[in-house]
């Protein structure tokens, strides 16, 4: 397939094009600055298996991003904007180790605004030796935490957190994914009780479900 186009407009309105797109310099907007590079550097083409066992004709690696320095510190502003919208966050983390670079661009860029979130991360598994733990950072025993996720399919890596989490005592505030892929996360987490926020949609890169 060949290598999808995307333009980004002065206006911070991201539209089809087949001309060059403009450079990042241009951009001022850094929710769309975030959206252009995930659709460069994270959006691969082809066959892939999803994490649900279905197919899918694209695949989003957001790792490709969430690691990169450019696009970490834009990570972080992004879904710090979202949080705003969760009263009284005290902690933000998720299932290793996709969560775990949004969590840490979460903590400094929320630092940098004064905001006191602290960070966790959650094993997949308890640890089989030292203190057992499986829920690692600040105490969240009482506190209220926003699970994160990079992206989001069917919803099992927030709930498999969120499960870890109350059971060290916390309180889930919400769920927070910077990218939903529209196929049926948003429900079942809805479903299980916890209010649901993404900041990009399939939409914004120009892709369907």
């Amino acid at each position: 397939m060949p290598e999808r186009r995307l333009r980004v407009a002065l206006t911070g309105r991201r539209v089809r094009s087949g001309a060059e797109r403009l450079p990042l310099w241009a951009v001022t907007d850094t929710r769309d600055q975030l959206i252009q590079h995930i659709s460069d550097d994270a959006v691969f083409h082809g066959d892939f298996t999803l994490t649900s066992g279905k197919q899918a004709s694209y695949y989003i690696d957001l790792r490709k991003v969430s690691l990169d320095h450019r696009v970490a510190p834009l990570i972080g502003q992004v879904m710090t904007d979202l949080l705003q919208q969760v009263p009284d966050v005290d902690a933000v983390g998720g299932l290793t180790m996709g969560a775990d670079p949004i969590a840490s661009a979460v903590l400094h860029q929320a630092a940098a605004r004064g905001l006191s979130y602290d960070a966790f991360v959650v094993r997949k598994e308890p640890k089989d030796h030292g203190r057992g733990r499986q829920v690692e950072g600040p105490d969240v025993r009482g506190k209220r935490v926003v699970v994160l996720e990079d992206t989001s399919t069917t919803g099992g890596s927030p709930l498999k957190a969120a499960e870890a989490l109350e059971r060290e005592g916390a309180i889930i505030a919400a769920v927070a994914v910077v990218v939903d892929r529209d196929t049926g996360a948003k429900e079942r987490i809805e479903a299980a009780g916890y209010p649901y926020f993404a900041a990009i949609g399939l939409a914004d890169l120009g892709l369907s479900a």
